[in-house]
């Protein structure tokens, strides 16, 4: 586990959890500081459960024990950044918020998002899954929803240089794609929660198939793991209002960003002549200041 990602890792691990140590793990969230001064037996009733609880959650998060996340804490708790407007709080927009506090809140828990996930992508599976693009015959991304427009927005931009690649937001369109996938073949799943059903089942199609699998995920222990060779992690905290679409989609567009210009600068000089001529395409139908 990253040194500096303690908190994005739990945040994460989640959902993978039991309920009482996902009662220990929102504590630890929600104040790393807090939660770092405690002794086992004040964090366990705390969070209204046993120290074996505690001592259970330690391991499940891959920490040896409960004096190795104390340490961790504190050290996460000292590199932690906060919001300027103290009245930005958690992510958490309270009732009776005056615009500027929404204002703060979004740009605070979306940069947020963006940099944590930066800081936790992991650099040689993004390489991986580069290179299995970047010699693909064939790209299908995959996504419902919010995650949908990600997918849509990957496979505009690699159509602008030149790859094969598709995105179908019909489930049966998409499953018929799959169906039609060969190795050497790249199928992309997107879902922020990793239970989307339709983006699992056409995963699933399409590895039997013997297409290369990616997914790109907030939750590396959830279902869509099962159907993916490559797992590329975001590190969002949806809050209210905001559930599966704002930081979630931002977070999620750093990683598909980081594919393109990876797979763009192995074709530097293809990539840059596709752009130039897509450009000169759609330059006559911009409209120009007219005077008077």
């Amino acid at each position: 586990m990253p040194e500096a990602g303690l908190i994005v890792a739990i945040s994460g691990l989640l959902p993978a959890l039991s309920p009482a140590e996902q009662r220990v793990a929102r504590l630890v969230v929600a104040d790393p500081a807090d939660a770092s001064r405690r002794t086992i037996t004040d964090l366990a009733t705390a969070a209204e459960t046993s120290e074996a609880t505690v001592i259970r959650f330690c391991r499940s998060v891959g920490l040896e024990g409960y004096p190795q996340l104390r340490i961790r804490l504190a050290a996460e708790a000292a590199r932690r950044v906060e919001p300027v407007d103290a009245r930005v709080v958690g992510g958490d927009i309270p009732p009776g918020a005056d615009f500027a506090q929404i204002i703060a809140t979004i740009a605070f828990n979306d940069a947020r998002a963006v940099e944590e996930t930066a800081q936790q992508l992991d650099p040689e599976v993004c390489e991986a899954v580069v290179e299995a693009l970047n010699a693909a015959s064939r790209i299908e991304i995959y996504g419902a929803g919010a995650s949908g427009f990600v997918a849509s927005d990957f496979q505009q931009k690699l159509h602008r240089i030149g790859r094969t690649a598709y995105y179908w937001p019909d489930v049966h369109s998409a499953l018929t794609s799959a169906a039609l996938l060969s190795r050497g073949d790249v199928a992309i799943g997107i879902s922020h929660t990793g239970t989307t059903g339709d983006v699992l089942d056409v995963l699933e199609v399409a590895r039997s198939r013997g297409a290369t699998t990616v997914a790109l995920t907030n939750f590396p222990r959830s279902p869509i793991a099962d159907v993916a060779d490559h797992m590329l992690t975001t590190a969002a905290r949806e809050t209210t209002y905001r559930s599966g679409a704002t930081a979630s989609r931002l977070a999620q567009l750093t990683v598909v960003d980081c594919l393109f210009v990876g797979v763009a600068a192995r074709n530097r000089a293809k990539a840059r002549k596709a752009l130039e001529v897509t450009a000169e395409a759609v330059r006559s139908r911009r409209v120009t200041r007219r005077r008077g």
